[in-house]
C-alpha cells in the first residue's frame, strides 16, 4: 500500500514509518500538521491516509476534519484516525462513507492485529476500537430503541461496529455462532434495521441510523 501519515510526534511518526516500511508498505508521505497532511492526500492520492486527530495548528479535531475533508475529495481513500482522543463530530459520517478505521494508540497491542486492521480498511472494511465504538453508538442514550438491548446485545453490536464476523463476535463472547445471530437479529429488530448477511453494511446500518437520530435532534 502507498500511505500518507499525519502526525506531529516525530517519535511517533517515525517508529510508524518503519514500522509500516518493515512489513512492505510505501510510505509517501509524513506529514507534521494537518494543512501539510492535506495537501500531502492531494498531491500522491494515496491507498490508505492515517490521521492522528490533534494536530498543529489548532491542536483540537484537525486530523478529523483533514480526514472529512480527504474523504469528499477521494471517496475510495481508507482512512485511519490513530489518535489518544475519541472525536465524534466527523466520525458518524466517515463510519458511514466506508473505508474508516479509528484505533486508540494506547489500546495498540497486537502488531499484527494493528496491520491487518490497516489492511481491511484500504479494502474497504472497518477497523473500530472498542471505547470509540461505545461512545459512537452511545451517543444518544435517552434514545428509546438503544434502551430496549439487553446488556449482552449491546456487546453484540459493538463488536459488530468493530467489524467483527460473526465467528469473531462468538468467539470473543464465547457464544455459540447460532446465539450471535438471534442477538444481532434481535438488535436489527429493536433499531427497526433491515438485517443483512454482510458484516460492515450492519455496521454502517446502526451508525446511520444513529447518525440519523443525530441530525433529528440538531435541527429541532
Amino acid at each position: 500500500m502507498r500511505i500518507v501519515i499525519g502526525e506531529d510526534s516525530v517519535l511517533f511518526r517515525e517508529g510508524l514509518s518503519r514500522l509500516l516500511s518493515d512489513h512492505g508498505h510505501e510510505v509517501v508521505a509524513a506529514a507534521v500538521d494537518a494543512p501539510t497532511a492535506l495537501a500531502a492526500i492531494r498531491s500522491t492520492v494515496p491507498d490508505l491516509a492515517i490521521l492522528d486527530v490533534r494536530m498543529p495548528p489548532d491542536h483540537t479535531d484537525d486530523g478529523a476534519r483533514v480526514a472529512a475533508a480527504a474523504r469528499a475529495e477521494f471517496p475510495t481513500l481508507g482512512i485511519v484516525l490513530l489518535s489518544q482522543h475519541v472525536e465524534t463530530r466527523h466520525s458518524v459520517d466517515l463510519v458511514a462513507s466506508g473505508r474508516f478505521g479509528y484505533l486508540l494508540k494506547d489500546r495498540v497491542l497486537d502488531l499484527a492485529d494493528f496491520m491487518a486492521s490497516l489492511e481491511r480498511v484500504a479494502r474497504g472494511g472497518s477497523a473500530l476500537d472498542p471505547d470509540v465504538v461505545a461512545q459512537l453508538l452511545f451517543i444518544h442514550k435517552s434514545d428509546s430503541h438503544l434502551r430496549l438491548l439487553t446488556p449482552r446485545e449491546a456487546d453484540v453490536l459493538a463488536l459488530m461496529a468493530e467489524g467483527r464476523t460473526n465467528v469473531g463476535i462468538a468467539s470473543r463472547l464465547f457464544l455459540t455462532e447460532r446465539t450471535v445471530e438471534t442477538h444481532i437479529s434481535s438488535i436489527m429488530q429493536k433499531l427497526r434495521l433491515d438485517a443483512t448477511p454482510d458484516d460492515h453494511r450492519r455496521v454502517l446500518a446502526v451508525l446511520a441510523f444513529l447518525d440519523g437520530r443525530r441530525r433529528s435532534t440538531d435541527s429541532s
